[in-house]
């Protein structure tokens, strides 16, 4: 599970907003928030064991995330490709988002169901290839996206959304409150999720913002805010099992001139 609120070209100062919890297994390999040494132009955090990562930005200003699709039909293939492949591929390229997704749906079947959002300067797309539904432009505005349809509404996203949509009211959301928000541990007190089969203890702590339990929990959460001028923030604070803060980073850049 994951949750991420998004805002597009609908803040003064920022074009875009992204305020996102990872959340996985506790066991998972996982590297910090940081340049990459084999493609330098690429900011995210990384997965280890597939060597793909959930969200990340390029100094060109491109930007991406994926979440997995909560299915219910059946487990993924053994011998599917990695879903965390498909940012770090579109952050490498230098193709319109529009093209790249038009060029995915090819392929989109191989992979277990995911949700993709994908931008550059020009403009954000969103593409989940569960469903019939084509690739589509965002037009500005606020989004919710957790693991199932973007804006799905979920209890922990509706009310991650609107707590995100009130803390943009100001003219410089400070890092601090917009953190704020993704540490409500608080689980839903009438989530209704698919029926998975998962133990009802674990279900309950997917149904809070901040995920904790003992073997599956929110890792870290990033915050990534880039100005109409192209400079970028990205805050990341990673956690341990028992929801303790062990780590944070922050980095800036600015975009290329032109």
């Amino acid at each position: 599970m994951c949750l991420l609120v998004v805002a597009w070209m609908s803040h003064p100062r920022y074009r875009l907003v992204v305020v996102g919890n990872r959340d996985e297994f506790h066991d998972r390999p996982t590297a910090p928030l940081g340049w990459w040494s084999d493609h330098p132009g690429i900011l995210a955090g990384r997965d280890l064991r597939a060597g793909g990562t959930w969200l990340g930005v390029a100094r060109s200003g491109r930007f991406g995330l994926v979440t997995n699709f909560r299915e219910t039909a059946s487990a993924p293939s053994p011998g599917a490709p990695s879903r965390g492949q498909l940012v770090p591929r579109f952050l490498r390229d230098d193709v319109a988002p529009a093209h790249y997704l038009e060029e995915l749906q090819s392929a989109a079947a191989d992979f277990a169901g995911f949700n993709l959002l994908l931008g550059d300067a020009t403009g954000l797309h969103y593409y989940s290839n569960v469903g019939a539904d084509a690739p589509r432009e965002l037009a500005p505005g606020v989004y919710g996206l957790s693991n199932h349809r973007l804006d799905e509404p979920w209890p922990k996203l509706v009310r991650t959304r609107g707590r995100f949509a009130a803390a943009l009211a100001a003219d410089d959301p400070a890092p601090a409150d917009l953190l704020h928000l993704l540490a409500d541990r608080t689980p839903a007190e009438h989530e209704a999720p698919p029926e998975t089969g998962l133990p009802p203890d674990l279900e309950r702590a997917l149904s809070a913002p901040f995920v904790r339990h003992d073997r599956y929990g929110t890792r870290c959460s990033t915050i990534v805010l880039v100005g109409h001028d192209g400079r970028t923030v990205v805050h990341e604070q990673r956690f341990d099992p028992a929801g303790t803060q062990v780590g944070a980073t922050r980095i800036e850049f600015a975009e290329p001139a032109g």
